[in-house]
């Protein structure tokens, strides 16, 4: 409708929560909505973006689907974030909702802060913020470096300050939530479910609802038309980074790191993600993604891993004018060892 506001959802979550599968099943079940899609990753290999992109969902054209690889969007919202918006918006053409699928790296608090900007005020509303929480890593601690070292000093100082730069972003992006997707809930009994749970909500003043979900698995009616217009909360849901700005501290993202590992084709891909577990268990490596060349398939294999837990599927043909490359992005904390890491990751091939 002409003059009305388009309604942007804003979806975040840590590291491998599952936010691309999830909205690569929303766009599969969008209901006829044509949807724009804005995916920001960190490093410059674009995973999801290459994933969305060959889905072949016709509400969500390959020129509707926009990649920010220039660094965490929370930290270049006016140099890229405003400036992909207005050009999407002064397309003949416009979307009739926008997904903007933030890097797990990402705070979301200056995301929605940069919809009360002028040019963009006046024509997108945030529909809602849905954070993605990996239930099963949750369950298991993995939102912190070091989990057994914060348990510990837990259980012998209940006035713990946060020292895990990862504790601090699973916080912030659930501050920002109007809604929580409690994701691979399959992974879980409902005892470890519930104790998720009782986790989120003891980490926010205002919980927003939960609900939980198996592989990304939930409607565009749950999802979409929440009808929340967060820009105009936002205020009220700081993050870390800018309370510590306030009280004069300097926090930047050099807590993490990624980079590329390319390798030559894998002929024995089970192998190779066996193999890869004892990498990212033996270098503390947060997240691994990429596509891996199989001799002999004319499929792309997608590797995705979350710790030690790896996801490996083929998801489309490589395309005519596409090298055949295996490229894997590698994200852990800043002290991983680069070189030590991408010359396992060629054994393990």
């Amino acid at each position: 409708m002409q003059g009305q506001k388009i309604p942007a959802t804003v979806i975040t979550g840590f590291l491998g929560s599952g936010k691309t599968t999830m909205i690569r099943h929303l766009l599969e079940n969008a209901n006829g909505k044509r949807i724009a899609l804005v995916i920001n990753e960190f490093g410059d290999l674009g995973v999801d973006g290459g994933i969305l992109k060959g889905c072949g969902i016709e509400t969500c054209r390959e020129e509707d689907v926009i990649e920010l690889n220039n660094g965490c969007i929370c930290c270049t919202v006016a140099d890229d974030f405003i400036p992909t918006m207005t050009k999407l918006l002064e397309r003949a053409e416009r979307p009739d909702h926008i997904i903007i699928e933030t890097s797990g790296l990402a705070l979301p608090q200056p995301l929605v802060a940069a919809f009360n900007w002028p040019e963009i005020k006046t024509q997108v509303t945030v529909d809602g913020v849905i954070t993605v929480i990996d239930a099963a890593a949750v369950a298991e601690g993995r939102f912190a470096d070091d989990h057994d070292k914060v348990d510990a000093q837990r259980a012998e100082d209940d006035a713990l300050d946060h020292d895990s730069p990862l504790e601090e972003l699973y916080e912030d992006q659930i501050r920002a939530a109007d809604l929580i997707v409690l994701n691979k809930a399959d992974l879980i009994d409902l005892v470890q479910l519930e104790k998720v749970r009782e986790d989120v909500a003891a980490r926010v003043a205002r919980v927003p609802n939960m609900v939980p979900a198996s592989f990304g698995k939930l409607g565009a009616e749950l999802l979409l038309g929440l009808g929340v217009g967060t820009e105009g909360d936002i205020a009220n849901r700081k993050s870390h980074h800018e309370l510590e700005h306030e009280a004069g501290e300097e926090h930047d993202h050099d807590e993490f790191e990624s980079f590329v590992v390319g390798l030559g084709p894998v002929s024995e891909p089970k192998s190779f993600v066996e193999k890869l577990k004892g990498v990212i268990a033996g270098h503390d490596i947060l997240r691994l993604k990429g596509f891996i060349d199989v001799p002999g398939k004319p499929m792309r294999l997608v590797v995705q891993a979350v710790g030690t837990r790896i996801e490996h599927y083929f998801d489309r043909a490589w395309q005519a004018d596409e090298p055949r490359a295996s490229r894997l992005v590698v994200i852990g904390l800043h002290d991983i060892d680069a070189g030590a890491i991408e010359t396992a990751v060629k054994s393990a091939a």
